[in-house]
């Protein structure tokens, strides 16, 4: 590997590490998911934002087009994030976590469509195995308990994400990618601001110090990071990497809040782990 590559790929690993810190963060905050949210965009921006004045960055739009693929972009964060939330309140890291990660499957057959490529069969195989990862840490399907709705909401999340990767792949190119983050960043805070209507934020004072550190550390690093990546890898490849994530989760909740992973755990995290390797290597080409 030259040393770009590894550079790049790195990046995308430190980035992948930094997101995963939103699995014990949705799960340790007491607010509502929609709430949550609503401040992590909002102190997200904020951070992005003083960011962008002291590099110069350009945060002007250049067309009309561009300003509805923010707001669509932005739409799909938002609910990615609201469904991943309420997957981690409803289950726990670990199902929350790897329930979204069927994004990778979305994203490799969901990407040939966007950008007119021939579907791959690498990814389709990869995302198959991740697949197999997480079905042996997924707990028995009911629909009659919450790990079960957790796993739904996994799901819808994951949809919801891999949309919003493959949106912002197509601006990647003409924008830096903080004035892309703060522009998302901008809708989600804006669309969900209403719901203040109807939450409950009386501890938002107690909760504060846990919501800067998922806007500044989780969002306004990592997620810049993550769109910084695109540029240098295509979305399907910068997915199935970044499905290490659910490990580097567990791990992080099983040091702050003593989830223990069982024996399927370790199954499910190895072939995860396996896929993330592959595709790490052969990316290069």
């Amino acid at each position: 590997m030259d040393n770009s590559h590894i550079k790049n790929l790195g990046f995308l690993l430190l980035a992948t590490l930094f997101i995963s810190t939103s699995g014990v963060l949705g799960k340790y905050i007491a607010m509502a998911p929609e709430s949550i949210i609503l401040f992590r965009a909002l102190l997200a921006s904020v951070f992005i934002f003083i960011f962008c004045r002291i590099k110069k960055v350009n945060i002007s739009i250049h067309s009309k087009k561009d300003k509805i693929s923010f707001l669509i972009s932005g739409f799909f964060m938002g609910m990615h994030w609201v469904t991943y939330f309420y997957a981690l309140k409803l289950s726990n890291v670990a199902i929350g976590m790897l329930s979204m990660f069927t994004f990778p499957i979305m994203t490799a057959f969901l990407e040939p469509f966007f950008f007119k490529q021939k579907l791959s069969f690498v990814h389709i195989f990869l995302a198959l195995l991740i697949l197999v990862g997480i079905y042996f840490l997924v707990p028995d399907f009911s629909l009659k308990n919450n790990e079960a709705k957790g796993i739904l909401f996994g799901i819808l999340s994951a949809l919801c994400y891999s949309l919003r990767n493959l949106i912002t792949k197509k601006n990647v190119t003409n924008y830096d990618s903080s004035a892309i983050m703060l522009f998302q960043l901008i809708t989600v805070t804006v669309l969900l601001t209403p719901t203040l209507l109807i939450s409950d934020i009386s501890n938002i004072e107690s909760q504060l110090p846990f919501l800067v550190i998922v806007a500044l550390v989780t969002t306004a690093i990592g997620h810049t990071m993550l769109i910084n990546s695109l540029k240098h890898f295509s979305v399907s490849t910068a997915s199935i990497i970044g499905s290490i994530q659910p490990i580097f989760g567990i791990i992080i909740a099983y040091i702050f809040i003593n989830e223990i992973p069982n024996k399927n755990t370790f199954i499910g995290g190895s072939l995860i782990l396996i896929t993330a390797v592959i595709e790490s290597l052969r990316s290069k080409k």
